[in-house]
C-alpha cells in the first residue's frame, strides 16, 4: 500500500469544523497514514493564533504575573473543540503540567540558557494539545515529537538522527499523529525543547514523509497550491501544477510562504514529492513539488512564478581600472563578512560593483562599512541606495526559451519603470531584478501580464 505523510496548518485545525474536514480528507484515503498538526490558527478577524497565545503566557510569567488565568483563555479554546468534537476526552492533567513547567522553567532556567529555551516551550504546546486532541478523535497514536525530533545543543536540527528515532518509534504504527513545530535537545538532563520558526510544522512533516518513506508529502493548507504570483498584488493569480525544488527553493528565498523554505531538505533528500492541497477544497489537484522534471515538461507560462521582498539597500563602488586590480572584489566583500552582514547580490561592471543587501543588516553602520570599504580599497567613489526590493522571474522553461529578458524588460520600460539592477545566474532558472520599492507591486503585475495573461 502506498504511504502518504499529510500535514494540516493551522488554519486547517483552527476549530472543531476545520478538524471534521481535515478527518474526513485523512479518513477518505488509506494510504494517509501518518499526519502532523499544527496549532490551531486564527478562526476569524480579530481571532489569535493559540501560538501566540502561548507566547503571551510566557511572557505573563516571565514579569511575575498570574500565569494560571493567562492560560485559561487558551484552556477554553481547546476544552470548546473537544466539546464539539463529542470527545470523551480531558486534557486538565496536561493543563497542570504545562501551567507549572512555564512557571518552572522560567524561574529555575539553568544559569547561561538564553531566553529562548524557556519560550520555545510554551510555544510548543499548541502544537501539543491538538496533536492529542486529532489523535483521539482520528483513532490514531500519539507521538509526542519531543521524543523523535532531535537538536543538538546549539539548536540545530540532527536530521539522520530524528529519521532513525521515527523509524524506530512508528515500526509496526499503522496510523500515527506527530505534532509539529517541535523537538528537544538530544542526550539533555532535562527536556529542553527546540521549536523551528514559524511554520516550521511544515518540517516535521517533511521529516516524518523522509523516515516512512512516503510516496507523497500532502500538505494541507488554505490555498489551493503555490499560485504564480502574490494574491495580495494580482489578482486571482494562476496556479502553479507543478514545480521542481529548485524553482521552489528560489521562489521561497524570496518571499512565497506557502511552503516554509527548510521543509525541502528532508523530503528532497529521499526523492519525495510534495503535494500542496487546499482543506476546504479538496477536489484540487494542487501543486505538486517534484524531484526533477524532463526538460520537455516546459510550464504553461514559460515562467512557474513571480516572487520578491522590499527592504533592501546597495553600496554603488567605483574605481577606475577596477577590473585589473586582483583581489579587489575579495576585500570588499571581506569588508561586509567581518561586520557579519550577508550578501543578496553582487552585479559588476568594468570600474563598478554593486552590493545589495538587507537594510535591517545596515542600519546604523553605513559609516563603520564606508571607512572600511575605504581603508580596504581606496575606491573613487562609494554611493549607499535605499529603497530598493528585488523580484525574481523563476521558470525552467526559460532555459528552453529566446526573448525572456527582452519581454521582461519591455514590459517594465512600458510601465516606465527603472531597473536599478539585473542578475541572472549560470542555470538560467531565475532573473533576479532590482526596482524601488514604489514600483515593486506594478512590477509584478506588469511581468505576470506579460507571461501569463497574454499567453
Amino acid at each position: 500500500m502506498a504511504i502518504k505523510t499529510v500535514k494540516f496548518g493551522g488554519s486547517s485545525l483552527a476549530d472543531s469544523v476545520q478538524i471534521k474536514k481535515a478527518a474526513g480528507i485523512i479518513k477518505s484515503d488509506p494510504a494517509r497514514r501518518y499526519v502532523v498538526p499544527s496549532a490551531p490558527g486564527v478562526r476569524f478577524a480579530g481571532d489569535k493564533k493559540v501560538t501566540d497565545m502561548l507566547y503571551a503566557c510566557y511572557g505573563v510569567a516571565r514579569n511575575g504575573g498570574d500565569v494560571r488565568a493567562a492560560f485559561a483563555e487558551i484552556r477554553n479554546r481547546f476544552d470548546g473543540i473537544i466539546q464539539e468534537l463529542d470527545l470523551d476526552l480531558s486534557l486538565e492533567r496536561e493543563y497542570d503540567e504545562i501551567i507549572e513547567n512555564i512557571i518552572t522553567r522560567r524561574r529555575n532556567m539553568p544559569y547561561g540558557e538564553p531566553e529562548k529555551i524557556s519560550s520555545n516551550y510554551a510555544a510548543s504546546r499548541g502544537e501539543y494539545l491538538n496533536g492529542k486532541i486529532l489523535a483521539e478523535f482520528l483513532g490514531f497514536e500519539f507521538v509526542d515529537a519531543a521524543d523523535v525530533i532531535l537538536f543538538d545543543e546549539n539548536g540545530k536540527l540532527l536530521l539522520d538522527e530524528s529519521v532513525n528515532a521515527l523509524r524506530q518509534r512508528l515500526d509496526g504504527a499503522e496510523n500515527a499523529v506527530i505534532p509539529g513545530f517541535y523537538g528537544k535537545v538530544k542526550d539533555c538532563s532535562y527536556d529542553k525543547i527546540v521549536t523551528f520558526s514559524r511554520g516550521g510544522s511544515d518540517i516535521t512533516g517533511s521529516i516524518v514523509a523522509n523516515a516512512v518513506k512516503a510516496d507523497v508529502y500532502e500538505n494541507w493548507t488554505d490555498v489551493s497550491g503555490f499560485l504564480v504570483a502574490d494574491p495580495r498584488i494580482v489578482d486571482s493569480p494562476e496556479v502553479i501544477d507543478t514545480v521542481t525544488y529548485r524553482e521552489l527553493r528560489e521562489l521561497s528565498y524570496m518571499g512565497a510562504t506557502v511552503l516554509h523554505e527548510d521543509a525541502v531538505f528532508p523530503v528532497r533528500a529521499a526523492g519525495i514529492p510534495v503535494n500542496i492541497r487546499n482543506t476546504n477544497s479538496p477536489e484540487c489537484r494542487g501543486t505538486f513539488i517534484m524531484p526533477d522534471l524532463d526538460d520537455a515538461d516546459i510550464p504553461p507560462y514559460i515562467i512557474t512564478g513571480i516572487a520578491g521582498k522590499k527592504g533592501f539597500a546597495s553600496v554603488n563602488i567605483e574605481k577606475t581600472m577596477m577590473n585589473t586590480e586582483i583581489g579587489f572584489c575579495r576585500k570588499v566583500l571581506g569588508v561586509f563578512e567581518d561586520s557579519g552582514i550577508s550578501i543578496e547580490h553582487m552585479p559588476s561592471g568594468i570600474d563598478t560593483m554593486s552590493v545589495f543587501i538587507s537594510r535591517k543588516e545596515l542600519d546604523g553602520r553605513e559609516q563603520l562599512i564606508r571607512s572600511q570599504i575605504q581603508e580596504s580599497v581606496s575606491p573613487d567613489k562609494i554611493e549607499f541606495e535605499y529603497g530598493l526590493a528585488l523580484l525574481a522571474v523563476v521558470g525552467r522553461g526559460m532555459r528552453h526559451t529566446r526573448g525572456v529578458a527582452g519581454r521582461i524588460f519591455s514590459a517594465l520600460a512600458h510601465a516606465k519603470i527603472n531597473v536599478v539592477m539585473i542578475d541572472q545566474g549560470s542555470s538560467e532558472l531565475n532573473i533576479i531584478i532590482g526596482v524601488s520599492e514604489e514600483c515593486f507591486e506594478e512590477a509584478v503585475r506588469c511581468i505576470y501580464a506579460i507571461f501569463v495573461d497574454t499567453k
